[in-house]
């Protein structure tokens, strides 16, 4: 099997596309650049494209490996045939693989195994074969010292035959179909809720029962987790009598044979003990792998719409990390995100300086010129807001909300620790707060991504698999904005294409040494940082102020010949051509079609000088929440309030209003029509108005809907 029919089979994609791109991915070039700066090789496929064919190129190296492997053993064994080594050759996925291999794994002494050493296996040929007149008599010569009884020689044979049932491959693929379709998932309590104290979240499950196929991968996380625990059982099952009669028509070919009876027993000996606890793994396996990549699709959704969040940009921040008891921990900023000032004010119960707090932001506002004043949204939040609110300040003074998720995973991490060695980690935590609102996405990288909070069940899913999607999604919102090479932090540079984690320490070695970096070609004067490496990266590190313009935009140095070729046409320098949209707009891109450089790439090229450097993401604006709403108290059923969209599942999305919980919107009440995608209406951080449906203040919890 070819990996591009492999991969064709499964992508629905132009096979040029396809080989153009693996050839690529096999070359070591990253999805980022293939996708930017190889739209010609590629037929303009976009990230999620590449994304795919490198998974399924991955997919297919598996599936290659585990057959040489398989084909190895099994001539170990001397029992390799051309038709076999042809079968496993020709396979298309692991199971079929698998199900070839069964009747050649190395396995435990079976009870078929001590039925061959008993010398029943003959007999167990003869009841297959169906032909022998009367059965009762036949088995009188396999009476033995082993063997003492018929029973004991039809019971032997008959686990001889059971394995032969388990191990045809026509009966598992017919028997896959069924439990494809029909198979039921139902659970059992087993602990209550003075037996385990997380028995009370999973009260639904008490006697619970579902199609397996339809089942919701947020509901099977929550239901496996359940079992995990010990506070349900779970089993998955089909009709034992459909299952039978699949298992018969292969079985029984001669309805008048008179051992028919032991066949019968054999064919139910060998679902009940083999092939029902065999297909029962394998379904809950596939079932859980496909609800781990339903989860990991949303949490990295919500992860990229958090990551593109709206900046604030180079502004000076005064941070705060509201609190009760200990006070508010509050940092200056300066526009690089630097510390210049940290101390705590106490404007809350039980200490009460609210005019000593008042007085010192005053004063920190004046002194380091802040631009804007960020909260974090934890706890004492909108105290922290209402207070800040009153203390008399210049209007140009904004004031935001800030998601403050993870920020004390960062504080206490060793990235924080060789940042800020003389500072404690509430200090820390403020400083991410503070940088949060200026770039969300220079400060999130320094955060292990599953403790941003934007997923659902993420602990219960493979967290190989999550780690590599959330790898993904991070490089891909990284180059798509750019990295200022001279700013950069080196958990930033990590994730720009072609540098990773050791070559952005050796960026920033030379960085210190050299001060700054004037153009893009002094990459190459970096250790270890090569031809390879230059080419993969240059396109998405940005250069303020550089010796040559194009090194602050999205124009990769390999094209640079091009825009000059542009300006000189047009009887202008290069500098003089960038962002000059009337030059701009009159240059037709097909007369410069040459070589490998085709109209995708200089369309991308002409719209980047029409704009260089140009943030894609959009400017933060301050929200503000209702203020007569404080706790959960406030809320009254057909309220309408504002709010914050801060994570969205497959089951709906939940909602920041202001308050310690935040409110769900269910899925069903997001539009008067059907909904399937949750992100097909509504986005991580979009401000929304809800209507309150109900307050559960025991549970705590709130319903929200977004239909009038």
């Amino acid at each position: 099997m070819k990996v591009q029919d492999y991969i064709q089979s499964r992508a629905q994609l132009p096979a040029k596309s396809i080989q153009n791109t693996i050839a690529l991915l096999e070359a070591d070039a990253t999805i980022p650049f293939i996708s930017r700066y190889r739209k010609e090789a590629t037929g303009n496929l976009d990230e999620v494209a590449v994304e795919k064919i490198s998974q399924l190129l991955t997919n297919f190296k598996e599936l290659e490996k585990r057959k040489i492997a398989v084909l190895k053993a099994i001539k170990e064994q001397e029992a390799l045939t051309d038709a076999l080594t042809e079968k496993i050759k020709n396979a298309t996925t692991l199971t079929q693989v698998e199900d070839f291999y069964l009747p050649y794994k190395k396995k435990r002494k079976t009870k078929a195994d001590t039925a061959r050493e008993a010398g029943l296996a003959p007999l167990a040929k003869i009841l297959m074969a169906q032909n022998t007149p009367n059965i009762e008599q036949s088995v009188r010569q396999f009476i033995s010292e082993t063997v003492k009884t018929k029973a004991e020689a039809f019971t032997g044979a008959g686990h001889i035959i059971a394995e032969w049932v388990n191990e045809n491959t026509y009966v598992r693929n017919s028997l896959r179909k069924l439990y494809d379709w029909k198979t039921q998932l139902t659970t059992k309590w087993v602990k209550t809720e003075e037996e385990h104290p997380e028995a009370s979240k999973f009260t639904q499950f008490k006697k619970w029962e579902e199609p397996l196929k339809r089942i919701p991968s947020h509901r099977f996380l929550a239901i496996h987790r359940a079992e995990k625990l010990g506070i349900i059982k779970l089993k998955i099952e089909v009709d034992k009598s459909e299952a039978l009669n699949i298992i018969e028509k292969v079985i029984l070919k001669n309805p008048g044979f008179s051992g028919i009876k032991y066949l019968k027993e054999a064919s139910e000996d060998a679902f009940t003990r083999l092939l029902k606890k065999s297909f029962a793994t394998e379904f809950l396996n596939e079932a859980k792998e496909k609800a781990d990549e339903d989860a990991i699709a949303v949490f990295a959704s919500n992860l990229e719409q958090l990551l593109m969040e709206a900046p604030l940009g180079s502004k000076r921040i005064l941070a705060i990390d509201p609190g009760f008891k200990s006070g508010c921990k509050v940092v200056c900023l300066d526009e690089q995100g630097n510390l210049l000032h940290n101390q705590a004010i106490f404007p809350h119960p039980p200490q009460n300086k609210t005019d000593a707090a008042s007085a010192k932001i005053k004063t920190l506002v004046n002194a380091y010129k802040i631009e804007a004043i960020a909260i974090g949204n934890g706890t004492a939040a909108r105290e922290t807001e209402r207070f800040i609110k009153k203390v008399y300040l210049p209007k140009e003074v904004s004031i935001f909300t800030v998601n403050e998720a993870g920020a004390s995973v960062y504080s206490a991490s060793k990235i924080a620790r060789e940042e800020f060695p003389n500072y404690d980690v509430t200090v820390r935590g403020a400083v991410s707060i503070g940088r949060r609102l200026s770039d969300p996405l220079a400060e999130l990288v320094k955060i292990d991504p599953k403790s941003i909070g934007v997923g659902q069940y993420q602990h219960e899913v493979d967290q190989t698999k999550l780690k590599e999607k959330l790898d993904v999604v991070v490089m891909r919102c990284v180059n798509k904005i750019g990295v200022n090479l001279n700013t950069a932090s080196k958990e930033l540079l990590s994730y720009v294409s072609g540098i990773g984690p050791g070559l952005a320490q050796n960026i920033l070695d030379y960085r210190k040494e050299n001060k700054r970096f004037k153009n893009r070609k002094e990459l190459l004067k970096v250790p270890r940082l090569g031809e390879k490496a230059f080419e993969q990266s240059a396109g998405f590190l940005r250069i303020r102020n550089a010796e040559n313009p194009l090194d602050n935009s999205a124009v990769h140095p390999e094209s640079y010949f091009i825009v000059e070729k542009m300006a000189k046409n047009n009887s202008l320098r290069a500098e003089e051509l960038i962002g000059n949209i009337k030059v701009l707009e009159k240059i037709n891109p097909k007369d410069y079609v040459a070589g490998n450089l085709g109209l995708p790439s200089l369309k991308d090229i002409l719209d980047e000088l029409k704009k260089p450097g140009t943030d894609p993401r959009a400017k933060k604006k301050p929200f503000s929440f209702d203020p007569s709403v404080k706790t959960l108290t406030d809320l009254k059923p057909g309220m309408k309030i504002p709010g914050i969209v801060n994570n969205i599942t497959n089951f709906g999305c939940f909602v920041d209003i202001g308050i310690k919980e935040s409110g769900l919107i269910h899925i069903s009440k997001l539009a008067h029509e059907f909904v399937s995608d949750v992100n097909s209406v509504v986005k991580l951080n979009q401000e929304l108005e809800v209507t309150v449906l109900s307050v559960d203040e025991e549970k705590k919890r709130v319903q929200l809907s977004l239909i009038d």
